[in-house]
């Protein structure tokens, strides 16, 4: 990866108060760039924002990503504050952990206004400054993106969906330079297990994993860093993760039942 590649670069990163977004805001500074960290808690950005990068490099916005005149006024303050914009890294993102069945259809709506809209609305908003300046636009999915999760529907939808307006945007802009990465982490130690919505739309406050033996979100920042760096179109992580997405797509029969039978042996899996 180039030193210098991210220097003097404006970059956004949504949901930047924790987990992939903060270890991401938190790289992206510590290599020179410009940095503009997004999140429905201002205060909890501001008390973060001294560890990103210094006063005249980094911009917290309070930003709910679902509401479109919140990711419309997020773009304006980072081009008021910057000048324009080199990257948008739609890093905000919700989880959820029920059978479809049981599950109150407000979850699946709150996680595509979340994970699929905010990732519309931020792109809608930024792409005529990204193009000015032949910039990237990156989607934080998940291998879930690839190969469906049992107890997930609403998560597997919202990065399947995300995935499909991103490979359609890179089509769009084929001639214009533009840069559209699809990054899919597997299991990376975070928050997101915790804060995931169960039936009723409640959050889980309890994580089914083992988080410790997950990778962690710096070294899932340093694999976004280098695909941004190498312009790339898609990363996909983990040995795991890539096998998932291969047998997948050639032995999809075999696949569904390897995945249930992982999901199965989940701490209190919704199969019990």
């Amino acid at each position: 990866m180039p030193k210098d590649y991210f220097v003097n670069k404006v970059i956004i990163v949504t949901g930047a108060s924790s987990g992939i977004g903060l270890a991401s805001a938190r790289l992206f500074g510590s290599l020179g760039a410009k940095v503009v960290m997004a999140a429905r808690r201002l205060d909890k950005l501001q008390e973060l924002a001294a560890s990103v990068a210094p006063e005249d490099r980094v911009l917290c916005v309070k930003c709910d990503v679902s509401d479109e005149q919140d990711c419309k006024a997020l773009v304006a303050a980072a081009v008021e504050r910057f000048g324009g914009i080199d990257i948008l890294v739609n890093n905000a993102g919700l989880s959820m952990r029920a059978m479809f069945r049981d599950l109150d259809l407000k979850v699946i709506h709150s996680l595509m206004d979340v994970n699929f809209w905010g990732t519309v609305n931020c792109t809608k908003y930024a792409l005529p400054y990204l193009l000015e300046r032949k910039g990237q636009v990156v989607g934080v999915i998940s291998i879930a993106g690839y190969s469906a999760l049992p107890a997930r529907t609403g998560y597997s939808s919202s990065k399947y969906a995300i995935r499909g307006f991103l490979d359609t945007l890179r089509i769009e802009h084929l001639k214009d330079g533009l840069g559209v990465l699809v990054f899919a982490p597997g299991y990376t130690s975070s928050n997101v297990r915790n804060a995931a919505l169960t039936a009723d739309g409640s959050a889980q406050g309890e994580t089914p994993l083992d988080e410790g033996k997950l990778m962690s979100a710096e070294e899932c920042a340093k694999h976004l860093a280098k695909g941004l760096a190498r312009r790339r179109s898609q990363v996909i992580l983990t040995g795991l993760g890539r096998a998932t997405v291969w047998a997948h797509r050639l032995f999809p029969r075999l696949t569904d039942r390897l995945t249930y039978n992982f999901i199965a042996k989940e701490a209190n899996s919704p199969f019990k």
